[in-house]
This record gives structure tokens, C-alpha cells and sequence, in this order.
């Protein structure tokens, strides 16, 4: 995970949203896709001036290995974002959640969502870790679910999104819940527990233990 920097990140991660040729991944977002990489780097700039929203540009370090040099070819295949931060109260929300085809259903994708919580939970002490998404987006719920979240609500009419109404669905993560919500993470993120191909030998469940 590196703060998002246009110069370094801006070029890879357009050529990586490309892949995604329908632009499906942007459906939920209130922006995207871009058409070309000028429109890109102009919101990542912009992103990258603000706090609030704070993003983080994802970096894949198992891509491609240089013949000559052995040296990994690092690069960055999606962004998230902490936003809502409020340190006083110890409540922050992940959000502006993009990954590229490169980054879709690999280990990467569910190690920065940890990344980020372990970081919000363990080294800023917050006590409340939260997601909010479209009803209708789907994947959104179940990723949240099988990252541990707990299901809090829908909030119906939150929002117009590209002429759209939007219901939003409301999960967190506090405190309390997040010792075995850490453990089972890191259980199943260990390299054991990939075999060939990067395929998981235990499947990451939403578990009731957790609460």
C-alpha cells in the first residue's frame, strides 16, 4: 500500500483499469470510467490533494519478473481509500474501493483490505471500522460479509448516483470484534494456505464467531 501518487501510480493504474473493457467495475462509483489517461491522472491528482478521503494506491508485488535482473515488476493495480475520518470519536470508513482486473479475486485484494483495517485498528486505534455501499452492488455486500463486517442497516434514498437513486448498506467493524476478526485474516492470508497457481486450500467464510 503507497499514498496515492500520480506521477508513480496514475499510468499504471489506467492501463490496468483497462482491461476492464465494459467498464462494469465502475458501476457503483460516482465517477469512472475515464477515457483517457489526462481525465485519469486529473482525479488521481485530485485525490491525491485531499485527506478526507485519503487514498492508497495498491501495489501488486508478485507480477512480473524480469529475466535479466530477477528484479519483481512492481505495479499498481487498484485503489481504496480511507474517508469519514474521525479521530475523535474513533470512527473511520474504507471506501472509493476500485481494483483493477489484475487485482480482482487474487490474495492481493482481501491483504489491502486488511492492510487497512489492522493499520486503522492496531497503530491509529480506532474503534469503529466502517463500509458503505450500493444495496444493488452485489459483490460489495458479500466482500464486506466475508471480510467479517457486521450488517447494520440499509439507508433507503441515501443518495443520487450517476442519475440513480441509491439505497446505501451499512456494515462496520469495532473494536471488540476485531482480535478474531485479525486472527482468521491472517490465517488464511498465510502462504500455506495457497497452493499451486495462488488457488486457496480454506475458503474465507463470514463466520458467527466473529461477533
Amino acid at each position: 500500500m503507497e499514498r496515492l501518487d500520480p506521477d508513480r501510480h496514475a499510468e499504471e493504474l489506467f492501463a490496468a483499469d483497462q482491461r476492464d473493457v465494459q467498464g462494469e467495475s465502475w458501476t457503483y462509483l460516482p465517477y469512472g470510467p475515464f477515457a483517457d489517461l489526462g481525465s485519469y491522472r486529473l482525479w488521481a491528482e485530485q485525490g491525491a490533494c485531499a485527506d478526507d478521503p485519503l487514498f492508497y494506491a495498491i501495489i501488486d508485488t508478485d507480477t512480473d519478473t524480469d529475466s535479466a535482473t530477477g528484479a519483481v515488476a512492481q505495479r499498481a493495480v487498484g485503489v481504496l481509500s480511507y474517508l469519514r475520518i474521525q479521530p475523535e470519536v474513533g470512527s473511520v470508513e474504507v471506501g472509493h474501493v476500485h481494483y483493477s482486473p489484475l487485482l480482482q479475486r487474487r490474495r492481493a485484494a482481501t491483504e489491502a483490505q486488511f492492510l487497512l483495517m489492522r493499520h486503522a485498528f492496531d497503530e491509529l486505534g480506532y474503534r469503529r471500522y466502517e463500509w458503505k455501499c450500493d444495496a444493488l452492488n452485489a459483490a460489495s455486500r458479500a466482500a464486506a460479509e466475508r471480510l467479517g463486517f457486521c450488517y447494520e442497516g440499509l439507508f433507503r434514498q441515501a443518495t443520487v448516483v450517476k442519475g440513480r437513486n441509491r439505497d446505501t448498506a451499512w456494515y462496520s467493524i469495532i473494536d471488540t470484534e476485531w482480535p478474531v476478526i485479525r486472527d482468521r485474516l491472517t490465517a488464511w492470508l498465510a502462504q500455506d494456505n495457497f497452493g499451486d497457481q495462488g488457488r486457496q486450500r480454506t475458503s474465507l467464510r463470514p463466520s458467527t464467531a466473529d461477533r
